[in-house]
């Protein structure tokens, strides 16, 4: 069983910074494409940014903000969010496309972690 593990969420002023980290467990072969998501209150989950071997993928609200980066060597991958606004609060969704076997794949999910930016 794989399984992803967010931490690093919390309560921030506008203008702040946190660091979401998420570490991937279990039966690994290779983790491909690894993504932080985001779902704000009565809103649709949207992505904020991805990393691949090949790119890193941000949204245009979180460009110039935002950084995503990855330690494959600890199967973790990492959101470092500087310049926070309040329209940043979200709880936030680690994903990654984790393959047990060179033959099975599986998109998987973290449980969330809350991020507040408020006064």
């Amino acid at each position: 069983q794989v399984q992803l593990v967010e931490s690093g969420g919390g309560l921030v002023q506008p203008g702040g910074s946190l660091r979401l980290s998420c570490a991937a467990s279990g039966i690994i072969y290779r983790i491909y494409i690894m993504g932080w998501y985001r779902q704000a209150p009565g809103k649709q989950r949207e992505v904020v940014a991805t990393i691949s071997s090949e790119n890193t993928n941000y949204v245009d609200s979180v460009k110039g903000r935002f950084t995503i980066s990855r330690d494959n060597a600890k199967n973790t991958v990492y959101l470092q969010m500087s310049s926070l606004k309040p329209e940043d609060t979200a709880v936030y969704y680690c994903n990654a496309e984790i393959a047990t076997t060179y033959w099975a794949r599986k998109n998987t999910w973290g449980q969330g972690t809350q991020v507040t930016v408020s006064s």
